[in-house]
């Protein structure tokens, strides 16, 4: 490692600042020359230095003394390079991009215009100015989304044929035959969709609830009504592991029904798919559940009736619909564990009627959440050994893959090894993040499950995880960077441990 230190004064006192593996800065300060430096402060004895700040001449003013963009970075790209390029596509396009919304709606919610916002969501003269531009691109954004959604739900033809299912089946055969009693949220969720499958409309319908509230005990039930009537489903859903899972929990529910389930998923053998696909175009499968595998064009049913997607957040509205293509108008059911305020799912899934399970089932345990500063990480590990101790185990969540100098934010790669080798020894620790192979992830997944992992670190990629029983503690390293729409399911669903008793932030 090479280090370069320059001492720098001022009129209010001086700095020993230090760089790495830069030789080529020795070549770049002139003494007695004034230049600004930017970075964060640190004092090594009784003498304040400066760790590769950002510099350049004073009165510059490119990178320093104003609002900074910072942009993620590719490859060898520094944030000086991008913010030139950035700029001087601006100064090129400035004045010449075409005004998207009309002039009536740019006065009537005081808007920026397009060229205006551009120019100040980048390289803004002020806060004022950058919250001005940010809400005219939010506005539009949100307004384009609206359109586009209202332009969707449009195309359904009000007096398109839908499925009316058999009203002779009735859903209430599985409910009296399960082994707990749903909740009143659960039947009036199961009216509504009742309601719908029985419709000579297609049914388009959002089911929204918190993990644990008995979101796929609803799907097994709508299923079985559409199998029992004559049709096929598809229960979509965004991970392997998870679609195993969910062929346990189908074939366990709707099996004594002589209800058929299958699995296909892209891992399967090329044997073993020809023959699903085979079973499935002959409609000897009832139930095909599976994940991005059941898009493709080869995977034809003999009567869809019902599609299932679990996770819709996962999933786009093109997607959905090249599924409901495989049909003739089947019902639509989708299911979220994100919580979702209502007028903003209206936005979001405005082709969609919405029904939310809001009621938890009885004697369900209570999740304790903590927030801890740095000094009492000592006694979070300790209570994390004791659980191991305990034959538990232990989900640790971090947003990064990877360090990032421009972040002071611990990584999954590195809290890995911080665990491994200096907090937990003597353990069995991995690591689970975005950039592994779908089969890699699976693999940890799996092993985790079946208790030969005692301490997960993983970046948010488990938001759509299997169930781990055995899981009861998780800790969320920089909780300030998760929002709700990542925060919630972390903390509940997504590790899909519907044990855990305590979440540390």
């Amino acid at each position: 490692m090479t280090l370069c230190k320059l001492y720098a004064r001022d009129e209010t006192g001086g700095v020993e600042i230090v760089w790495y593996n830069q030789t080529y800065l020795k070549n770049v300060f002139t003494p007695d020359k004034r230049y600004t430096f930017y970075g964060k402060v640190k004092m090594k004895g009784k003498r304040p230095t400066l760790q590769s700040p950002v510099y350049e001449l004073e009165g510059k003013n490119q990178n320093t003394g104003k609002i900074v963009p910072i942009y993620p970075l590719t490859y060898k790209l520094s944030q000086n390079t991008i913010r030139k390029i950035i700029e001087n596509g601006i100064n090129e396009a400035y004045g010449n991009l075409e005004e998207t919304l009309p002039e009536y709606i740019l006065k009537k919610y005081n808007l920026d215009d397009i060229n205006t916002s551009i120019k100040q969501i980048h390289f803004p003269d002020n806060f004022l100015n950058f919250n001005r531009a940010r809400r005219r691109l939010v506005f539009e954004e949100l307004f384009t989304m609206q359109l586009a959604l209202l332009k969707l739900k449009n195309k359904y033809d009000v007096n398109k044929q839908g499925i009316c299912f058999d009203k002779n089946i009735k859903m209430s055969t599985v409910i009296n035959d399960l082994p707990y009693s749903l909740t009143h949220a659960q039947e009036r969720v199961l009216e509504e969709i009742n309601h719908d499958m029985e419709s000579n409309k297609p049914m388009n319908r959002l089911l929204q609830g918190d993990v644990g509230s008995g979101k796929t005990v609803v799907a097994e039930i709508a299923t079985y009504k559409a199998v029992k009537s004559g049709y096929q489903a598809v229960i979509m859903v965004p991970t392997a592991i998870l679609a195993k899972q969910h062929l346990e929990s189908f074939t366990q529910i709707l099996g004594k029904y002589g209800i058929r389930c299958e699995l296909l998923v892209s891992g399967i053998t090329k044997k073993n798919k020809e023959s699903i696909l085979e079973r499935l175009k002959n409609g000897e499968i009832d139930v095909l559940i599976g994940t991005h595998a059941v898009f493709e064009d080869n995977v034809e049913f003999k009567n869809l009736g019902l599609v299932v997607t679990d996770e819709q957040h996962r999933f786009g509205v093109r997607q959905r619909t090249k599924l409901v293509k495989k049909g003739e108008s089947p019902d639509v059911l989708v299911m979220t564990a994100t919580p979702i305020p209502r007028t903003l799912a209206i936005i979001l899934y405005g082709d969609l009627d919405i029904s939310v399970i809001d009621e938890l089932p009885p004697n369900r345990k209570k999740i304790e959440t903590y927030a801890v500063t740095k000094d009492l990480e000592a006694r979070v590990n300790n209570f994390i050994a004791k659980q191991i101790e305990e034959k538990r185990q232990c989900y640790i969540v971090c947003p990064l893959v990877e360090e990032n100098e421009e972040m002071d934010l611990k990584s999954a790669i590195e809290l890995t090894k911080h665990y491994k080798e200096e907090v937990f020894p003597n353990y069995t620790i991995e690591c689970l993040h975005g950039k592994m192979r779908p089969k890699e992830k699976d693999e940890i997944m799996e092993r985790f499950k079946d208790g030969k992992i005692d301490i997960l670190v993983s970046t948010t990629v488990i938001e759509v995880g299997v169930n781990v029983p055995n899981a009861n503690i998780m800790v969320i390293e920089d909780a300030e960077r998760f929002g709700l729409a990542r925060a919630s399911p972390i903390k509940r669903k997504s590790w899909s441990s519907e044990n855990i008793s305590h979440i540390v932030f």
